[in-house]
């Protein structure tokens, strides 16, 4: 009895699990691989988890056992009708307004039934074996474990096992036969309790069981909540500056699953009240991480930020645990437990990128955590005297006082923001702010002083003229600091440049000036090309513009209305309004658009789309580039921007050009001068490449920097493969 109910929650959470990054892979190349996908994509399946549990909740209660099992029995059935998964025909996303409702309707209509069966399964499968004869009915939460193995094996199968080696096709395939094996599996577990000596006294609960509050229900909404909050937080933060990959959906969702496992164990192997002891320690150290933004031990700090994330679950899930209700509340335990996930994917898919125009629900949320944990268990008697309330408040406004007091004293005798003046400043407050551990409220606005503190301490980062948030992230167009040129910054990343000055105006900057390698490529063929057809995937704030000529036809390709609005308006940045008469910019996904472009059309096509610092992955599969080389004119040419300052994509285009038997050279733009960088030059990376020699001899003779780039015995990308962990380097800064 016990081995078939936890086979069929552990199969049922697997084929949860593993359809959430295989569906979400399925429709990222649709959105610009932002992100901003997994996460409208989390709140989507947390959604219908909670209708799943509303179900079970409902059906439980409200429906006697052998009617419940029909019932359940026949719902099982209706998913064959939409099966093998697939995206239907037809469905492109909308090009000039956020996506989310769109993906939303779309995953409704794909894969919302099946989901919906499945995610009945935990709760309902423990319910009903708490009406069996078997000795552990009375409290049947550890099966929970059992569901939370299967999520985990789903997850991670899913990107080290099926992505390698399966096609999506395929994979969907197996999709369906896993469900399958479940009504199998579901329908002996309806025998096993139809022939339960336990069946006739169903539902019978012992009337001295305490009730449950108000005030128990929300206490388990925000236990809930804030996990969910900091898993799609984190995510978001893994996922910026490096290509989203299944990979990196799958590590903070494991990890989030596996507090779980190990919370609802019946011997849980970390002790909850050591956790909440250790949490202060560890939580400062982020804390300057975030507002500093320290990212250049990477894969360091990605570590330590799970790590951070996997202690305030483990604290949370672990108060969960110790406060479950008997077996008779199970159901409602489950579902409120679905709701508080549900508002923290709906805070951070959908509510945060519409109040706050920057990423700051990450960080909120470990405020929430700080300010919650600690309070939950009473290591020290906290005293509740007026005085000491009044304290929590005036002591972190002391705290930021002082932080205020000492940088203004360091600006005053010339001490420039460093390292030497950071520990002068945050050093001390991190001792300070740690005394302050045994009081929550304290602590936390502690905490919230010293961030507070940092927008000082950091001083004069350039004037803000315009910020704005999208589903594709947060774009601000500032003055620099030496009030010489305005750029567009998009996450960590600069995505143009201008200069102030009336003269120097229409000069192309950034990765982009006149002597650098796509300045190469103009100086090569512009000239005697004058009725050039021009394509251009990424817009940034329209620099390449400046190299429009008077008789040519360019055309923008952008995922994002937002950065098409800076681009366009000429208070920010002119490149595209002296030049609007033979640019168009097109809205949408730049391979979906490009498209329906005519065969042979274009001369150039530049491939220069960035989410912060990080480059759509299927931008750059053998599929994409087949598909450019049809838009490509005979003679024509690819360029590739790769800058990049974690990924060596120079392989990826190497290998799919040897493949397709073309040819593919490499200019290292790096370093550059201090003389040059003062008048808005970076170093960049640009790989071309065209069907011949000859297309590419005469830029070939302009510059010897071009040289050959030679394939490596890697596997070649393509959008069934990917694999963005063998080109992650650390020795990269060329932005």
């Amino acid at each position: 009895m016990l081995v078939i109910f936890s086979i069929t929650l552990f199969t049922s959470a697997l084929l949860l699990f593993w359809i959430q990054p295989m569906f979400a892979k399925m429709i990222l190349p649709m959105l610009g691989s932002t992100p901003a996908v997994w996460n409208t994509c989390m709140l989507f399946y947390q959604a219908v988890l909670l209708l799943g549990y509303i179900y079970s909740h409902a059906t439980s209660t409200l429906v006697k056992l052998r009617m419940q099992l029909l019932l359940h029995l026949g719902l099982l059935l209706l998913p064959l009708l939409v099966l093998p998964i697939k995206i239907p025909q037809g469905w492109e996303p909308p090009g000039s307004t956020n996506p989310a409702v769109w993906l939303l309707l779309l995953l409704s209509i794909s894969i919302g039934l099946p989901l919906f069966v499945v995610s009945t399964t935990a709760p309902l499968m423990q319910k009903w074996f708490s009406n069996t004869s078997h000795s552990s009915a009375h409290d049947p939460y550890f099966l929970y474990v059992a569901s939370n193995i299967g999520s985990m094996l789903g997850l991670l199968s899913y990107p080290f096992l099926l992505e390698p080696n399966l096609k999506l096709i395929e994979q969907c395939k197996l999709w369906g036969m896993g469900y399958i094996t479940l009504i199998v599996l579901i329908f002996f577990c309806a025998l096993i309790l139809l022939r339960s000596k336990n069946l006739a006294s169903e539902n019978i609960v012992s009337t001295s069981e305490s009730t449950i509050t108000l005030k128990d229900k929300l206490k388990w909404l925000v236990l809930s909540f804030i996990p969910s909050s900091l898993l799609l937080g984190v995510t978001t933060y893994l996922t910026t500056e490096v290509p989203p990959i299944p990979l990196l959906w799958v590590i903070p969702l494991a990890l989030y699953l596996l507090t779980f496992i190990i919370v609802f164990s019946k011997k849980p192997i970390l002790n909850h009240e050591l956790l909440i002891r250790f949490l202060p320690s560890f939580i400062l150290p982020l804390i300057l991480i975030i507002i500093f933004e320290v990212a250049k031990a990477m894969l360091l700090i990605n570590v330590y930020h799970l790590f951070i994330f996997f202690l305030i679950t483990m604290i949370c899930h672990g108060e969960l645990a110790k406060n479950r209700p008997s077996v008779k509340y199970l159901t409602q335990f489950y579902l409120w437990l679905s709701l508080g996930g549900v508002l923290g994917g709906l805070f951070n898919a959908l509510i945060a990128p519409r109040i706050f125009n920057s990423v700051i629900e990450y960080p909120l949320a470990i405020l929430l955590g700080c300010l919650l944990c600690p309070q939950l268990i009473s290591i020290n008697e906290k005293s509740k005297q007026r005085k000491e309330r009044l304290l929590d408040i005036l002591y972190p406004l002391a705290l930021w006082i002082f932080i205020i007091l000492v940088t203004y004293g360091l600006k005053l005798i010339g001490v420039k923001v460093g390292i030497v003046s950071l520990c002068i400043v945050f050093i001390p407050a991190i001792f300070i702010c740690f005394n302050f551990s045994s009081r929550p409220i304290r602590f936390t606005l502690g905490i919230t002083a010293i961030i507070l503190g940092s927008i000082f301490f950091k001083g004069d980062q350039g004037k803000v003229l315009y910020k704005e948030r999208s589903f594709f992230g947060v774009h601000q167009v500032v003055v620099t600091p030496d009030k010489k040129f305005i750029q567009l910054i998009h996450g960590s990343t600069t995505h143009g440049l201008q200069s102030l000055n009336e003269d120097q105006k229409q000069e192309p900057l950034t990765y982009y000036y006149r002597t650098g390698p796509i300045g190469q490529i103009f100086s090569a063929y512009n000239n005697e090309n004058d009725n050039w057809k021009v394509a251009a995937i990424g817009l940034g704030a329209g620099s390449t513009a400046a190299y429009v000529k008077q008789n040519q036809e360019w055309t923008f390709y952008e995922i994002d209305p937002v950065v098409n609005k800076i681009a366009e308006n000429p208070k920010y940045f002119s490149f595209l309004h002296n030049r609007k008469d033979n640019v168009k910019v097109l809205l949408g996904d730049g391979r979906l658009l490009i498209k329906k472009a005519e065969s042979n059309k274009y001369n150039l096509i530049v491939l220069d789309a960035f989410s912060s610092d990080s480059i759509p992955v299927h931008l750059l599969t053998k599929e994409a580039i087949e598909l450019y080389l049809s838009k490509l004119a005979n003679n024509g040419i690819l360029a590739f921007h790769i800058s990049n300052r974690f990924l060596n994509l120079r392989p990826v285009l190497a290998n799919i050009a040897n493949s397709l038997g073309l040819v593919c050279y490499l200019e290292i733009d790096y370093p550059i001068k201090k003389s040059e960088k003062k008048l808005g030059k970076y170093p960049s990376h640009w790989v071309v490449i065209a069907r011949k020699e000859e297309d590419v001899k005469k830029l070939l003779l302009s510059n010897s920097k071009w040289q050959a780039l030679q394939p490596t015995n890697a596997r070649v990308w393509t959008d069934d493969f990917s694999n963005i962990f063998s080109v992650i380097s650390f020795k990269l800064s060329n932005k």
